[in-house]
């Protein structure tokens, strides 16, 4: 089978699933939406005008391309390896969207540096509206492949039972013409909706614990009940990629709250864990959960304490174990 006849039969499939199913959901609807009639995704292309792809048929067809993946493996001598051809999948929409990301933050520059400089000529606006449809453009991409990987990552999660993890790897003078203001304006609002998904608002919680860790009922009993208190808290996590961290992240995207993970400076030595847990105890928590593990997590425990933070502390023992 050809490259363009397994495309075609894909869209196929996409289009007759489409056809019985019902309208997207808010998050892919408000991803694919056109916010201008014409953008650019390379600075040297032509302007874009033909429309976003139908958001349904890519919700679907992210859909196909993962869960299908996990369905053809199961109950074969690779069902072992799906998750981790899933891992790649979900990875290769997570690089993209960091690549767009990052093209339209230096897109987002050149609007900053023309709108300053701008001399009110034809040519200077020329320039400038060509250098705000390229960062739109930019924009509207990232969104789009954002929301797929997001979606991948929760298919990811149903399918294995864990949260999928990235690699290491966010006065008007009159002299000024329109066309500068609307610049500006374009830039205050990109942003004020980066600032809300790079820097969430809300009570912060602090979640640490060691990376042998079986009770997972435990940690997520004790998280709701934070929860139930605090609706609109955000999770702050030591994020090592197994254990009780890995449970609350498990339980964050379960409960679509927000997650800021703090990795290790390893450009810190030996000191990297405890700067780790004074940078979060920086941040004014309002509740913590500590879930005994190592020398870092008694550290944290005795800051907590310290700083008259409300806290719950698991011991090990109290774990119920596993059959």
């Amino acid at each position: 089978m050809t490259i363009s006849r397994s495309t075609h039969h894909f869209a196929d499939i996409a289009d007759l699933v489409a056809a019985e199913a019902h309208e997207p959901s808010d998050t892919y609807r408000t991803a694919f939406a056109e916010t201008v009639p014409t953008v650019r995704l390379v600075a040297s292309d032509e302007t874009i005008t033909v429309g976003m792809p139908d958001a349904r048929q890519m919700e679907l067809g992210v859909d196909l391309l993962v869960a299908t993946l996990f369905d053809l493996l199961r109950d074969t001598r690779l069902e072992a390896i799906a998750d981790r051809l899933a891992w790649g999948i979900v990875h290769s929409f997570h690089k993209v969207a960091g690549q767009l990301d990052g093209e339209a933050d230096r897109a987002a520059r050149q609007v900053g540096e023309l709108a300053r400089d701008n001399d009110g000529s034809e040519i200077a606006s020329t320039e400038l509206e060509e250098a705000q449809t390229l960062c739109h453009g930019l924009d509207e991409a990232r969104e789009a492949v954002a929301c797929m990987r997001d979606h991948a990552v929760q298919i990811y999660h149903s399918e294995t039972g864990r949260p999928w993890s990235a690699p290491r790897a966010t006065l008007v003078s009159g002299k000024r013409t329109a066309s500068v203001i609307a610049a500006q304006d374009f830039l205050a609002a990109r942003r004020q909706r980066r600032t809300e998904a790079n820097a969430p608002t809300g009570p912060l919680v602090i979640v640490s614990g060691g990376q042998i860790w079986e009770d997972h009922a435990q940690i997520w009993d004790r998280l709701d009940q934070i929860k139930a208190r605090i609706p609109t808290m955000v999770i702050v996590s030591t994020a090592q990629d197994k254990g009780c961290d890995a449970i609350a992240a498990a339980w964050a995207a379960s409960r679509r709250v927000k997650l800021i993970a703090f990795h290790l400076d390893r450009r810190l030595g030996q000191r990297a864990g405890f700067a780790r847990n004074e940078a979060m105890l920086r941040l004014k928590p309002v509740e913590a959960l500590v879930c005994e593990g190592s020398g870092l997590q008694s550290h944290l425990a005795r800051m907590v304490r310290q700083a008259g933070v409300p806290a719950h502390f698991l011991p090990r023992m109290g774990q119920a174990r596993r059959a």
